[in-house]
C-alpha cells in the first residue's frame, strides 16, 4: 500500500504548525520574570524594522513555495497512478514507472536547489535598455538554450521605490501559464543586481515595428489589435490589471504572434504617472488643442525621433495613461482598453491621438480625450476605422468587435 495521502496530510500539518510558531513568535510578546525590559531609549530603528519586515517576508515566501512544491508534487503522482490504471499495466510495470517517476522527482528536487548565478549565462549581446536596468540575449553553459535575461540593479530600484513593481513582474510572469504571457524560467539574485530569465522572442517589440514601418494596414491593425485584447483577457482573468500597456510592452514572437511583458512597471511612481507633476496644468482651454491639418507630418516626424529616447527614460511618456489614472479617482480592468485604443490609433495613423512636444501637453490633452480625439483628415483611414468613437469604444469597454471584417 502507498502511504502518499497519509504522508501529504503529514507535511500539511507540520506546516501550519510552523506557520502559527512564526506568528506567534512575532506577534506575541513573551510575559513572565525571564522577561528582560528594554531600557529607556532602546526602541528599534527603522532599518531594523525593515530588516523585520524583509525577514517576515522571505519566511512567508519561504513556506508558501514549500507547500506548493509539495502540492504540485502530489499531483504528479496522482497523474502517474491515474495514467498507469488507464494503460491497464500489471504490478510489475506499475512499479517499473513509480521508480522512473521517483528518480525523475529527485533529480527535479537536484536541478531546484542547485543556486544559478550569472556565471551559468553566457552574455551574447544587449538586445534592450529601459529606465532600471537593461535586457541581455544569454546562452544556458550546461544545456545551450538562449534566453533573454532582464537585469535590474537594486540601487536603481531602491532609488525610484521600485521593489513592490519588480517583485509583481516576477510573481505575475512566474504564475502565468499560457501563450500570451512572456515566461519566466529563472529569477536570482547577487549583491547588486536581480535576475529574470525570460524566454526570448526573436520578433522584437511593436515600438520597434512602428518605428520601421509608420503605420500598419487596417488588417494588421486589427490582427495585433484583437490578439492584444485577447492577451489583456488572460490576464484580467487572472486578477491582474496591466496598466502599462504600450507598444513597448507588446512582444513577437517567431511567427508575428503577440505577448505581453513588463508588468512591474504600473502607475503611481513614475513622475509621469504623478498628478502631482502635472498640477496646475488643468485650465488649458480646448482652443489650446485645436487640430492644424498641416501638422500630422510634422508631429509622425517629431513623434518618432523622440519615441526611442522616452522609452529608455525614468519619466516614460503619459501618451498611453487613461485618464482615470491621471485623476487618481480609482479605476479597473477598463485603464488597459484605454491604451488598447490609443495604440490602435497610433498603428493607424503614426502616432498617438495626444501626443505633443512636452508630457504637460499631452496630459492636458489626455484629460480633455473628447474635444482632443479626432483623426487628421488628410491620414488615408477608412471611415468606419477612423470614427473616433470606435478608439473611444476601445478605450473604455473594449468593444473592437463591432469593427466591420475585412473583405
Amino acid at each position: 500500500m502507498h502511504q502518499q495521502p497519509s504522508l501529504g496530510e503529514s507535511f500539511r500539518r507540520r506546516l501550519r504548525d510552523n506557520l502559527c510558531s512564526c506568528s506567534c513568535s512575532t506577534a506575541e510578546t513573551p510575559a513572565g520574570p525571564e522577561k528582560t525590559a528594554m531600557p529607556p531609549g532602546s526602541a528599534l530603528s527603522q532599518h531594523q524594522l525593515d530588516r523585520v519586515k524583509v525577514a517576515k517576508v522571505a519566511l512567508e515566501a519561504y513556506y508558501h513555495n514549500l507547500a506548493a512544491q509539495h502540492t504540485d508534487r502530489v499531483k504528479r503522482y496522482e497523474l502517474l497512478e491515474q495514467t498507469m490504471d488507464e494503460e491497464e499495466l500489471n504490478p510489475d510495470q506499475k512499479q517499473e514507472r513509480r521508480e522512473q517517476h521517483s528518480q525523475k522527482e529527485t533529480e527535479f528536487l537536484r536541478v531546484r536547489r542547485a543556486r544559478l548565478t550569472v556565471d551559468d549565462f553566457e552574455p551574447l549581446k544587449v538586445i534592450g535598455k529601459g529606465a532600471f536596468g537593461q535586457v541581455r540575449l544569454v546562452q544556458k553553459r550546461d544545456t545551450g538554450h538562449i534566453y533573454a535575461m532582464k537585469i535590474l540593479k537594486k540601487v536603481d530600484i531602491l532609488e525610484k521605490d521600485q521593489v513592490a513593481h519588480s517583485r509583481a513582474e516576477r510573481d505575475i510572469m512566474a504564475k502565468a501559464d499560457n501563450a500570451w504571457v512572456v515566461k519566466m524560467y529563472y529569477s536570482f539574485q547577487d549583491q547588486s543586481s536581480l535576475y529574470l530569465v525570460m524566454e526570448f522572442l526573436p520578433g522584437g517589440d511593436m515600438m520597434s515595428l512602428l518605428i520601421k514601418r509608420d503605420t500598419l494596414t487596417e488588417v494588421e491593425t486589427q490582427f495585433y489589435i484583437g490578439e492584444c485584447l485577447l492577451a489583456l483577457d488572460s490576464i484580467h482573468r487572472m486578477g491582474f490589471i496591466h496598466r502599462d500597456v504600450k507598444p513597448d510592452n507588446l512582444l513577437l514572437d517567431s511567427r508575428g504572434h503577440l505577448k505581453l511583458s513588463d508588468f512591474g512597471l504600473c502607475t503611481g511612481l513614475k513622475k509621469a504617472h504623478r498628478t502631482d507633476f502635472y498640477r496646475n496644468l488643468s485650465a488649458a482651454q480646448p482652443a489650446d488643442f485645436a487640430w492644424h491639418p498641416t501638422d500630422s507630418r510634422h508631429r509622425a516626424e517629431s513623434w518618432k525621433h523622440r519615441r526611442r529616447q522616452l522609452a529608455y527614460s525614468t519619466v516614460g511618456t503619459p501618451d498611453y495613461i487613461a485618464p482615470e489614472v491621471f485623476s487618481n479617482s480609482g479605476y479597473n480592468k477598463s485603464v488597459d482598453f484605454w491604451s488598447v485604443g490609443v495604440i490602435m490609433f497610433e498603428m493607424l495613423v503614426g502616432f498617438p491621438p495626444f501626443c505633443s512636444d512636452t508630457p504637460q501637453e499631452t496630459y492636458r490633452k489626455v484629460m480633455r480625450w473628447r474635444e482632443t480625439l479626432c483623426f487628421p483628415p488628410e491620414i488615408p483611414v477608412s471611415k468606419e476605422a477612423a470614427r473616433p468613437s470606435r478608439v473611444c469604444a476601445a478605450m473604455h469597454n473594449s468593444d473592437l468587435a463591432t469593427w466591420p471584417k475585412s473583405n
